[in-house]
């Protein structure tokens, strides 16, 4: 998956999950927060899309043909340049590059003319929901589920995570064949 230039938000929070796993002190704070943080990541890998909007950009070898954007679902293109040796770099209009969109929030870019350039700089946002409150109540109950496991499992106990939790996430799942570069 692509990185994101700013941290995600948790769609769910920490007293959501402290009520939970029925714990009252707040001593264990910040050891719940990084188990939701992961819980998050493993529901995104999982499901191929980030959850919450977030800005992304990406550094992409221009091939003969289309490269496509490895964030889902895109809501938005900020600006596309060709990266040029040397180090620098020329951004592109509108009609230098197609752009395709496809139902699941996948996005190709194809650039007309690249001239010397051998990557194109893309920034865009990409995410299921605006904010936590957008995210749906099934992904949300999964991470809940998910960081309860992962509590549970801190000692080790190697136990795989409850088959629910993949029940949850499945609608929103997006599976590809290979890379599609």
């Amino acid at each position: 998956m692509a990185e994101s230039l700013l941290p995600g938000e948790a769609p769910v929070s920490l007293n959501e999950a402290r009520g939970w796993l029925r714990m009252g002190a707040t001593v264990d704070d910040a050891v719940v927060a990084g188990l939701i943080r992961a819980a998050t990541n493993i529901c995104e890998a999982f499901i191929g899309q980030w959850l919450i909007v977030r800005a992304v950009e990406e550094r992409l070898p221009i091939d003969a043909g289309a490269v496509r954007l490895a964030a889902q679902p895109v809501t938005g293109i900020d600006s596309l340049a060709l990266l040029v040796p040397g180090g620098g770099e020329r951004p592109l209009a509108e009609g230098e590059y197609r752009l395709t969109v496809g139902r699941d929030g996948s996005t190709r870019i194809a650039v007309e003319r690249a001239d010397d350039a051998e990557r194109l700089r893309v920034a865009y946002r990409a995410g299921i929901a605006d904010g936590p409150n957008g995210v749906p109540e099934a992904i949300r109950q999964g991470i809940l589920r998910m960081t309860q496991h992962l509590h549970d499992a801190r000692d080790g106990s190697g136990t795989a995570p409850p088959a629910a939790i993949a029940a949850l996430w499945q609608p929103w799942r997006r599976l590809t064949l290979g890379s599609g570069r």
